[in-house]
């Protein structure tokens, strides 16, 4: 009888430990269409939908973290949450504690945008003293020379929606977006009141990272990654939201 139950409680101890949640961390300075937030819980996404199906098809719950942005890489390190996806380690230069990274799984290109089509050639070093909508908390490399040097200075929104927002209704001239959000947000404007993108200010490639402890089945998530890759489910994903592929 007594090994009965103690089969019994080493296969309920099992299965509780093959259903443990795998956590993804979400910065609440995302926007559409990389995932919509209500009421601090995420709802729908290309980011939302590539984590949803990666859980399923790891096969365990996703259980969803919303975040301030400075205190996602912190929660990674304290292991509160396992995975964080759409980031670059050109972002983290003095990342701690013990991660392995999936391949790049996103081509993400910041812009510089506006209102209206320049007369001329941009060029960044030209522009006048002004204000330029930024997300709080992101850092901007090519920008950050005219920040130290008050050519230009940042006005910070919470997300990058906001910032879009505010340069649509004429709070300054230009603004940075990335090419997902910008895409997105012109989808609901008219052609006449679209918003611009006047030049390119950096492009890279991000993907994901899982923290590396024994509790994580950090094998399967590389491996399905991967696979939803190759496969086309991730551009997939994309289309559905804004209608173009994940690459240049």
């Amino acid at each position: 009888m007594r090994l009965a139950l103690g089969a019994l409680l080493w296969i309920s101890l099992n299965v509780a430990a093959a259903e443990a949640p795998l956590r993804f961390v979400v910065p609440d300075s995302w926007a559409m269409p990389m995932v919509q937030l209500e009421r601090g819980h995420v709802t729908q996404g290309i980011l939302f939908d590539v984590m949803l199906s990666l859980a399923t098809q790891v096969g365990v719950p996703a259980e969803f973290h919303v975040l301030p942005r400075a205190r996602v890489q912190n929660a990674m390190e304290h292991g509160e949450v396992d995975v964080r996806c759409y980031a670059a380690q050109s972002w983290l230069p003095n990342q701690s504690g013990d991660y392995i990274w999936s391949i790049p799984l996103w081509f993400q290109r910041d812009m510089l945008i506006s209102r209206q089509n320049p007369s001329t050639s941009m060029v960044l070093a030209n522009l006048q003293p002004q204000a330029v909508g930024t997300v709080n908390g992101y850092s901007y490399p090519t920008l950050q020379p005219l920040f130290e040097a008050n050519r230009l200075h940042r006005e910070d929104a919470r997300n990058q929606e906001q910032v879009l927002e505010k340069l649509s209704a004429g709070r300054y001239r230009y603004a940075v977006s990335n090419q997902w959000t910008l895409d997105w947000f012109n989808q609901r404007l008219l052609p006449g009141q679209q918003l611009k993108g006047v030049a390119v200010l950096q492009e890279q490639t991000v993907g994901c990272y899982v923290r590396n402890d024994p509790k994580v089945p950090v094998q399967r998530i590389l491996r399905t990654l991967l696979r939803m890759k190759m496969s086309g489910e991730i551009d997939d994903i994309i289309r559905l939201y804004i209608g173009g592929p994940g690459n240049p």
